[in-house]
């Protein structure tokens, strides 16, 4: 089966040198020539020839050797082209070409600047910017880092209390007297003026396509994680009221830690070379956090949910964000947002991937008074919603004996709650199930 990593090809042709250098600029792969695009053996008439032109042109035109291997299958003669991954970038006449999943493209603006990087071994957040110095560096930010990182206990308190200088440099934001990209975003008052993109989007929706009201957080990161989380939990997120005895208690629809080490992660992880920004859309019954990114090689979304090591996109600004206390160093960051969900009794969140789009969906547990009275449902659906939360399902027989109502009001009131998504029949007219949607995790 042809995948990322095989290609086959009935005849040869000199333009294969571009999906060679794809191969090479990727993982490495196997170009078959004389099969079909089933796989299906047809044979080359000048196979012999091939194993000498192929390796010749590849180590002329990409400066690679690659391994060609003939093949019978039934008398027919076919080539096997082996591409190792390289080391360093491959270009076919000044064009970088890289396999990406079953197709080939070329590497162009910023998908080759990062391509070129990571082949350096570098990352984006690592890049030196010019013209922009230590002074420009807002000191009320830098001030804010040192508090907190004396706090965490993570960095020397000699190098704390020296000058901005050598903070910056050990905290490695500075190469060749240069300020690193990183270092504009964490500290500069105005990083969006060197790097375009570089803020937080909130909007509160009715429905995917009817917004109702948004805000747009600015400055650097460390201003952007505080001005968002105070945000979202004053304008966007709603709490509970209740009292003991004189005592105040807030409690909010969605854990303050789960809903912080989101926001932290998607500012840690997001490309910032993609020049859009975060983006936070709050509904009614959830919230999901959307950056551009991608997940380290050979990783889905399945690697967040267990324990594994920590490779964060942005190593720089991953780094500084730990020396403040603000997020941890060993891949801890999504099984705390899940636990913190579990034990606030709502659904474990959501990680899906797209590549670049990463998303975070937290669900509300909409089994809750306050929430359901929003909906416009008769106390009855409230009492009967809350009561059988529990068992995670309701039958019409039970429903109607317990408000000692009619079956066809039962049957009325139920499909009314079907209608609004808090139920799900399972099964037809008296024998129906009312299975509780969210029920898991919920209580």
């Amino acid at each position: 089966m042809e995948d990322q990593n095989i290609e086959w090809k009935e005849n040869w042709k000199d333009e294969y040198i571009k999906w060679i250098c794809g191969f090479a600029n990727a993982v490495g792969g196997i170009i078959y020539i004389g099969k079909d695009d089933h796989g299906k053996v047809v044979g080359l008439d000048n196979a012999k020839k091939l194993l000498e032109d192929i390796p010749n042109k590849t180590r002329n035109l990409l400066g690679i050797i690659v391994d060609v291997n003939l093949h019978y299958e039934k008398s027919k003669q076919y080539l096997e082209i082996l591409v190792e991954e390289q080391p360093f970038p491959v270009n076919y006449r000044g064009q970088y070409h890289y396999r990406s999943g079953s197709t080939k493209q070329v590497l162009k603006g910023f998908a080759l600047d990062k391509f070129l990087l990571k082949k350096q071994g570098k990352r984006w957040d690592g890049v030196p910017i010019p013209k922009v110095c230590i002074n420009d560096l807002d000191k009320e930010t830098i001030k804010f880092f040192r508090k907190k990182a004396s706090k965490s206990e993570r960095l020397d308190e000699n190098v704390l209390n020296d000058s901005t200088e050598i903070l910056i440099e050990n905290l490695n934001l500075l190469e060749n007297d240069y300020l690193k990209r990183a270092a504009i975003l964490l500290f500069h008052a105005n990083p969006e003026k060197f790097i375009s993109g570089a803020f937080i989007k909130i909007g509160y929706f009715q429905t995917d396509s009817l917004l109702v009201f948004q805000d747009e957080i600015h400055g650097n990161l460390f201003s952007q994680v505080e001005k968002t989380i105070d945000l979202l939990f004053t304008k966007y997120i709603k709490a509970l009221i209740t009292y003991e005895g004189l005592q105040r208690i807030e409690t909010y629809e969605y854990p303050k830690d789960a809903i912080r080490e989101a926001l932290l992660n998607a500012v840690s992880h997001k490309d910032y070379s993609c020049g859009i920004p975060i983006q936070i859309s709050v509904y009614s019954d959830k919230i999901m956090f959307w950056n551009e990114g991608e997940l380290p090689d050979n990783w889905t979304t399945k690697n967040l949910v267990i324990k594994h090591a920590s490779k964060p996109y942005n190593p720089q600004i991953a780094n500084t964000f730990f020396r403040s206390g603000y997020i941890e160093s060993w891949g801890r960051g999504t099984l705390k947002i899940i636990e913190s969900c579990l034990d606030s009794n709502l659904p474990k969140p959501v990680f899906s991937y797209k590549s670049p789009d990463f998303w975070v969906t937290f669900q509300k547990n909409i089994y809750h008074e306050m929430y359901l009275r929003e909906l416009d449902l008769n106390k009855r659906q409230i009492a009967a919603l809350l009561f059988w939360k529990n068992e995670k399902e309701m039958l019409s027989s039970n429903y109607a004996e317990k408000f000692s109502i009619s079956d066809r009001t039962a049957l009325r009131d139920l499909k009314e709650m079907v209608a609004k998504n808090l139920l799900l029949k399972v099964g037809d007219k008296k024998n129906a199930k009312y299975i509780y949607l969210n029920n898991t995790n919920n209580s």
